[in-house]
């Protein structure tokens, strides 16, 4: 499984070293941190949730708030891994022994 949080953004981006390695405008921001029980199915209904998700309203003003996707509004998404939200709290330090290894 995985922990993900989700943002509805104007433009977002993420620097590395003082450089921008990825960027988007108008979109939706995820942080996601994958656990080491997560399958190539968990991430692909993650990608699924994320890309249907109705988080906008409709363009013409009708009343209706949840009614577009990031899809539908032809918007972004930024991915960035997030391994802290895999944590857990033993005593008084979190501890992150179950967040996806790096391969």
């Amino acid at each position: 499984m995985s922990k993900t949080v989700i943002q509805r953004v104007l433009s977002a981006q993420v620097l590395v070293g003082g450089e921008v390695v990825g960027s988007i405008g108008p979109g939706l921001l995820c942080l996601v941190g994958w656990d080491r029980s997560t399958t190539p199915q968990d991430e692909e209904y993650l990608r699924r949730k994320i890309l249907n998700l109705r988080l906008w309203p409709e363009p013409d003003g009708k009343q209706r708030p949840w009614s577009m996707s990031v899809m539908a509004m032809n918007y972004e998404v930024l991915v960035v891994s997030q391994f802290t939200l895999c944590h857990t709290i033993k005593g008084n330090k979190p501890d992150f022994h179950l967040a996806m290894a790096v391969s």
